[in-house]
């Protein structure tokens, strides 16, 4: 959601049965290279961190850590968001206008997603807004976030996912939403998430007149 890749496994991304050891195994190291990670970049900063460092206080080896995130910025750019999204999407009534189907899922699987990850999102947003790097490469993860919102909309819509205009609609609205994110950390203990990206997607819906 913060325009980042998806995590290959994840509980959000898997619903249904059980998953087996070895996967609730990888979710669990992942998890740990996550929490280490976020807790060495607040104590030593973004740039001070070495993959090595977060190896060992994961109690893991650099190359399980590469293993599971290629890079230091996969670490922070790597996400669940998109199923949630996807699927609140999907929740709204049939005969919705697309974009208000558009806002209120977004807004509703905001709301799902800080009951359960509040604080890491706080903290990967603020490394995105701080960091040059991870600012810069958050965008490349825009493409399956773009192919995840274009598929569910051209269930919709009738449309192919391929689509020009559905392509563009859905590239502005994640454009859209980083922006309400970046503005949120700006805003520190200002307005609450939901009601900004509703905010802010209002000016997609209106057809973006000032």
């Amino acid at each position: 959601m913060l325009c980042m890749a998806p995590a290959q496994t994840s509980p959000a991304a898997q619903p249904g049965p059980r998953l087996g050891l070895r996967e609730r195994k990888k979710i669990q190291t992942r998890r740990a290279i996550r929490s280490a990670a976020y807790r060495l970049f607040a104590e030593h900063g973004y740039d001070a961190t070495s993959v090595d460092r977060i190896a060992e206080a994961a109690d893991v080896s650099p190359s399980t850590v590469f293993r599971y995130f290629p890079t230091k910025e996969d670490i922070v750019l790597t996400d669940e968001y998109d199923p949630a999204m996807e699927a609140a999407i999907r929740a709204r009534p049939a005969d919705e206008p697309v974009p208000e189907a558009i806002r209120h899922g977004l807004r509703d699987a905001m709301h799902q997603i800080l009951r359960t990850d509040d604080a890491e999102l706080r903290q990967r947003a603020r490394l995105v807004h701080d960091v040059p790097a991870l600012r810069g490469r958050s965008a490349e993860g825009m493409a399956q976030s773009t192919r995840s919102l274009c598929t569910v909309l051209a269930e919709r819509t009738g449309r192919s996912p391929d689509d020009l205009e559905l392509r563009v609609a859905v590239a502005a609205v994640l454009a859209a939403m980083l922006e309400a994110l970046m503005v949120w950390v700006d805003q520190g203990q200002g307005e609450e998430l939901p009601a900004l990206l509703d905010r802010t997607l209002s000016v997609l819906t209106r057809g973006l007149s000032l």
